[in-house]
């Protein structure tokens, strides 16, 4: 449950634009618990990665970004009146401070902001698919090893699978989650092939999007969230509780980040098998038209040894030995930090089960290379 917390003055915002609830002093964040990347830390904070955030731009002067961490030029925008991209942005990279509780999945890492639509905060629709395609070109101009659509557009064009190809055979993650409200609908590049669609959680570990599709590969928290918020005017500032899908792609985003600073010499896609592969599997153990292949397991996605060229899960290929996952040692987590949830008891147990290597797995690629670790 999320604490509330004084609220601090800020400078006023601007008309129709967001605005701070404050500054979060609450328990940890249930889905920073669930990700819990402090327990990565001592292995990566994502230094050297550059993660584009695409969306409503991003407000420079919320002061737990760190001077330099937000990169300029070629079109970003540091300002959001929107207030959507700040809060995706804090997810990912936002640093620690001791006056929150709050921190983002990759401090180290770089943000690169690109603005191409703005709805100041009256709407959750995305923008023209064609400037969402310019926008995804031009994070792979900057060279972003992630790119974050934080707010995917409603309709595909030929422009927009364009750039997300580009993107992907420049070695890019593509990273955007499943939005749609009505029944059947989809978002793009969510939708797109060569994108990774990221379905949304709650705290009981449900489904918070209604879209659904072979294409959503990971879910991760999108409910009752804490992030950073526009209209810092200078301070440490954040909006609670949020309730976005679209947030949940940002947590995959800054795990992304991390994987790519351990590994840096995995290609996107090998990245992109790393995330669905080590996900926590859904009740089936099959995949999950809103989930994908299961809830974000950071920890393992970062640590465990897996061969470089294992293959996805559910990928049409003839059953092999599945690879031992083994997750590297990492710091036990404080005692505070237990319980999110359903959920999070199944990171306890990961964690719990740090530096054992796992027994070979079952052998069926049909049963999404589930490793032995979830076993019974």
């Amino acid at each position: 449950m999320l604490t509330a917390s004084p609220t601090v003055a800020f400078a006023a915002p601007e008309a129709q634009c967001a605005n701070p609830s404050g500054t979060y002093t609450g328990g940890v964040p249930w889905g920073q618990r669930l990700v819990d990347p402090a327990r990565l830390w001592p292995l990566t904070r994502g230094a050297g990665q550059l993660v584009a955030v695409i969306g409503t731009g991003v407000d420079g002067q919320n002061t737990q970004f760190a001077p330099g961490q937000l990169e300029g030029g070629g079109g970003t925008e540091a300002t959001d009146c929107d207030g959507r991209g700040t809060i995706a942005a804090g997810i990912v990279g936002a640093q620690p401070d001791p006056s929150t509780t709050f921190a983002g999945v990759a401090p180290g890492a770089h943000l690169l902001p690109i603005r191409y639509t703005q709805a100041n905060g009256s709407s959750n629709d995305g923008g023209d698919p064609g400037a969402l395609a310019g926008a995804i070109d031009t994070a792979v101009d900057r060279h972003a090893g992630v790119i974050l659509v934080a707010v995917p557009a409603a309709f595909d064009s030929p422009a927009l699978s364009g750039a997300v190809a580009r993107a992907r055979a420049q070695g890019a993650v593509v990273v955007s989650a499943a939005t749609a409200t009505q029944q059947g609908a989809r978002t793009y590049p969510t939708a797109t092939s060569g994108a990774l669609g990221v379905g949304s959680v709650n705290q009981a570990g449900e489904p918070v999007q209604t879209e659904a599709g072979d294409y959503v590969g990971v879910a991760a928290p999108g409910a009752e969230l804490v992030s950073t918020s526009a209209g810092a005017g200078g301070a440490v500032a954040h909006r609670w509780p949020v309730t976005d899908p679209g947030l949940a792609a940002a947590y995959v985003a800054g795990v992304a980040a991390l994987v790519r600073a351990y590994h840096p010499n995995l290609t996107g896609d090998q990245v992109v098998t790393r995330l669905t592969l080590t996900a926590h599997r859904p009740p089936s153990g099959a995949h999950d038209p809103r989930l994908g292949w299961g809830v974000l397991d950071a920890y393992a996605a970062v640590s465990s040894t897996l061969p470089a060229d294992v293959a996805p899960p559910g990928s049409a290929v003839a059953p092999a030995p599945e690879p031992a996952v083994i997750p590297a040692a990492a710091p036990a987590r404080p005692a505070s930090d237990v319980a999110a949830g359903t959920i999070a008891l199944a990171g306890v147990a990961l964690a719990a089960a740090a530096g054992v290597t796992v027994a070979a797995v079952r052998r069926a690629r049909a049963r999404g290379w589930r490793p032995s670790r979830f076993t019974p």
